[in-house]
């Protein structure tokens, strides 16, 4: 199928999305008509109006412009698998012979002609593809990269690749979402796997399906590819030619002479035929050292030199909501982080421990999904149990109904400090405002984004009692 002349228009159901909203600026770029449904504005979908796209947030058939309904042959209908049976408009599109596809199947025809670096895992995909596009874009390799944040350095989670007449030229970053084996879909040269860990049990079932699916995906690397993979990852029998591991102090690609200077990490970064001494970067966490070296292994492959790559892990700045420091002096550290997994919030609060050791965290966490919050209860309260204060919101509910016994009550049971408390949003400030803080962390991938600036205002007042 070609993207480029099958279709006129392209109509995005769920185009908020991280990833659809990237998907859409590509069409969009490229000269389609583009439009799109979401259920609240946000300012994601602002920035999309902004760049001229419409947006509904009604689902009903009559919100769509004229112009997509007039013929169905003409329209192709992108829609995330989030997007509830019952939606109206899907089931429209459905019942009028439109071609709807899924996110992942559109972005799996429109790579297929581009060498491709997949980056998949449970956690660590956005950072690090957004660390392989960063070292590629300011070492000039001709790139375009489908993300799953906000990077810091570009303000966007889509970067657009310098026009071209030979599709070999472009190397296409592409983060590989394993959310309803949506991976599937891609054929990547070059593949990432940063993490199989359980998660989205209510998709798999169980951890041994998560596994088999990452083990299709490895069998998708095109003949001659490579696979780098975290050390100790069960994802065997590639195609791929080539199969290199990391971690932080073992591997094909390990960190040596780690140390912390104001705050920030600096390493060696060893790699088979070398060592890139002296890497100071913006983004703290031993977590995003091994993002760095992942990224680090597929710049070289793709021909980066070392001392690009030092420079560019310098330059490097992050991603929105991933470590990302809102408020930071002498007396006052504010971190926001999307973690949602145990592991990565064991990884985020470690890391937080290690930069500012002997100080006290107090950790406001969201929890996402009932299904997440029931299958890992006990790894919950576990990472949680890594800060001095926890301050615990209500589970964010996304696309789910609620599940009989599974609150934040059950979940607090299970953190073993003392300093805990359940609150709802209305009344977190007033209890930050109650108690005098130090180190203060947001966590969560649900809206508690809404609650950073406030918190920030809350923790810029003077604490009286």
């Amino acid at each position: 199928m070609n993207l480029t002349s099958d279709w006129k228009y392209v109509y995005f159901v769920g185009i908020g999305g991280i990833g659809m909203s990237a998907l859409a600026r590509w069409f969009n770029t490229n000269g389609f008509p583009v439009a799109g449904y979401d259920r609240t504005p946000t300012t994601l979908t602002d920035s999309l109006e902004q760049e001229g796209i419409y947006i509904s947030f009604e689902d009903d058939i009559t919100t769509v412009p004229s112009a997509f309904l007039a013929d169905p042959g003409q329209t192709l209908v992108v829609y995330t698998p989030a997007v509830p049976a019952n939606h109206r408009q899907m089931a429209y599109f459905r019942e009028h012979g439109f071609a709807v596809q899924k996110r992942s199947q559109v972005l799996g025809w429109l790579t297929r002609s581009l060498r491709t670096v997949g980056v998949a895992g449970t956690h660590g995909k956005t950072t690090t593809s957004s660390m392989v596009a960063h070292l590629l874009r300011s070492a000039g390799v001709n790139c375009t990269a489908f993300l799953g944040g906000i990077t810091q350095n570009y303000g966007t989670n889509f970067l657009l690749n310098d026009p071209t007449d030979n599709p070999e030229e472009i190397v296409c970053v592409v983060e590989a979402d394993e959310f309803d084996r949506s991976f599937l879909t891609l054929y990547p040269d070059l593949a990432i796997i940063t993490s199989t860990d359980a998660d989205h049990l209510d998709i798999y079932g169980a951890h041994d399906a998560v596994l088999e699916s990452f083990r299709a995906y490895v069998e998708q690397i095109k003949p001659g590819g490579s696979l780098i993979m975290k050390k100790g990852l069960t994802v065997a029998d590639s195609r791929a030619e080539g199969v290199q591991v990391y971690s932080l102090n073992e591997g094909n690609y390990h960190s040596t002479n780690l140390r912390i200077e104001n705050a920030r990490f600096v390493f060696d970064i060893v790699y088979p035929s070398g060592v890139i001494d002296n890497v100071a970067m913006m983004v703290p966490g031993y977590h995003n050292i091994e993002n760095a070296l992942a990224a680090t292994a597929v710049a070289l492959k793709l021909g980066v030199e070392p001392e690009q790559i030092r420079q560019g892990l310098s330059t490097y700045r992050g991603v929105k909501r991933r470590f990302e420091y809102v408020l930071e002096d002498e007396s006052k550290v504010f971190i926001d982080d999307y973690a949602h997994h145990p592991a990565e919030i064991e990884a985020f609060l470690s890391s937080v421990r290690a930069l500012y050791p002997g100080r006290h965290i107090t950790a406001i966490f969201q929890p996402h999904l009932f299904t997440r919050t029931r299958d890992f209860a006990d790894g919950f309260g576990q990472s949680l149990s890594l800060a001095d204060r926890l301050l615990l919101l209500d589970i964010y509910p996304a696309r789910e109904q609620p599940i009989e016994g599974v609150t934040s009550d059950m979940l607090l049971d299970k953190v073993s400090i003392s300093d805990k408390y359940i609150v709802s949003k209305e009344e977190l400030l007033e209890k930050l405002l109650d108690q005098p803080t130090d180190v203060v962390v947001t966590i969560g991938a649900g809206d508690i984004d809404k609650l950073v600036l406030p918190i920030k205002e809350v923790l810029v007042t003077p604490f009286t009692n």
